[in-house]
């Protein structure tokens, strides 16, 4: 099967030249089968092929590579050009000719302009054929050297249209940053602005402490904001999010710690629990798992029912550590899925508050982890779950 080199033989396909050499080439060397391969140590694929005397091999299609004489061709890199096998010394008892019923073979290497070596130009016939000669070989080496020429500047055209896709995404993605975090952050710097003044205007009084209490909490959520900001800019900018691991510390407390900073702020939002963990001995970062359970439990209790309990469920099975939120509420169609994990992302939901980075961060931890985040939705819950492997 030629599933893996599927790209190739596409690349090749793309070249509308193709047909016209290997036409040329049976028609100037009388021989019946020509056709651009694609040669490596342990593979032989046909990319292209002219077939006038029914050889049986179409594109795609594959040879053992030790019964080719290409196998020896990637080695060597020379033209091999036989017009009649009989009467050769080199290849008259060479096994590829015998096994194949060959008379008349040659072919010449495609090598690219930075010395790989793609595979080979070829042609056989079951009949002897004049193409050991100057002018046949520097015709194949001229059409070898073309085909080489036309996958290197389609390669280059293929990178340089997805520079330009990602130069597009990223446009997107800083407009789209600009716009979200002036949005976001205009809330909590005017709250706080708001509170200097009452403070200036009418000094200490029985409100101040309320009011301070506000505008920590505007200093808390502009500083949430920063720490998004920062953690995406690791997770696309630099070389991801880093990890600090500990396996001294007890899962368990951790996810406590989070889920009672959920109930202290919403008293009258249940949370049902089932950890079943080990008490130390997980590989994971705690500040991190700790930022992540964070954003899926908070995510949970802002979208989901505010009449039914909010589930969290862990264990270990076999090797590996997962972690479920569940929530009952409306189910997140299909559509939005798909995008759920990209940066900014809050759906059609303009009205929440947030840059909607959560879950892309979320799941930037669990990748940091060689873990996965994933997400499943339906009538009766929505579940994220978490997944990451442990040594058993």
């Amino acid at each position: 099967m030629a599933e893996p080199f599927t790209s190739d033989i596409a690349a090749v396909q793309s070249i509308a030249a193709v047909p016209s050499i290997l036409d040329v080439v049976c028609r100037t060397t009388g021989m019946g089968f020509a056709a651009v391969a694609r040669v490596t140590e342990d593979r032989w694929i046909a990319c292209q092929v002219l077939d006038h005397v029914n050889f049986g091999l179409p594109a795609g299609g594959e040879l053992k590579i030790e019964t080719t004489i290409c196998n020896e061709i990637r080695d060597h890199r020379q033209v091999v050009a036989i017009d009649n096998v009989a009467e050769d010394a080199t290849y008259c008892d060479h096994h590829t000719p015998r096994m194949y019923g060959l008379l008349s073979y040659i072919s010449v290497p495609i090598v690219l302009s930075n010395d790989t070596f793609f595979g080979t130009l070829c042609a056989i016939d079951i009949a002897p054929a004049k193409v050991n000669n100057p002018q046949v070989i520097g015709t194949f080496k001229l059409f070898a050297e073309l085909i080489a020429h036309h996958l290197e500047a389609n390669e280059q055209l293929r990178a340089a249209k997805d520079d330009l896709v990602d130069e597009r995404a990223l446009s997107e993605l800083r407009e789209q940053f600009i716009a979200v975090l002036g949005h976001d952050l205009r809330n909590p710097m005017a709250a706080l602005d708001a509170g200097i003044n009452r403070l200036l205007r009418k000094g200490w009084d029985d409100n101040s402490p309320d009011m301070l209490r506000l505008m920590k909490a505007s200093i808390v959520r502009m500083a949430g904001l920063v720490d998004n900001v920062m953690d995406l800019a690791r997770a696309r900018l630099g070389d991801g999010i880093t990890l600090n691991m500990d396996l001294d510390r007890d899962l368990s407390e951790t996810l406590d710690q989070v889920i009672g900073e959920f109930k202290t702020a919403q008293p009258d939002q249940v949370i049902e629990t089932t950890v079943i963990l080990p008490r130390i001995g997980l590989p994971v970062d705690h500040a991190r798992i700790a930022q992540m359970f964070s954003n899926l439990l908070g995510n949970a209790l802002t979208h989901g029912s505010r009449t039914d309990p909010v589930r969290i469920i862990a264990g270990i099975s076999g090797e590996t550590l997962w972690l479920d939120v569940i929530n009952r509420g409306d189910a997140i169609p299909s559509e939005r899925i798909a995008t759920l994990f990209r940066p900014f992302h809050r759906g059609n939901d303009t009205s929440r508050e947030g840059l909607g980075l959560g879950l892309y961060i979320a799941s930037e931890i669990a990748k940091a982890h060689g873990g996965t985040l994933t997400v499943t939705s339906g009538p009766e819950a929505t579940v994220f779950r978490f997944e990451m492997p442990v040594i058993g």
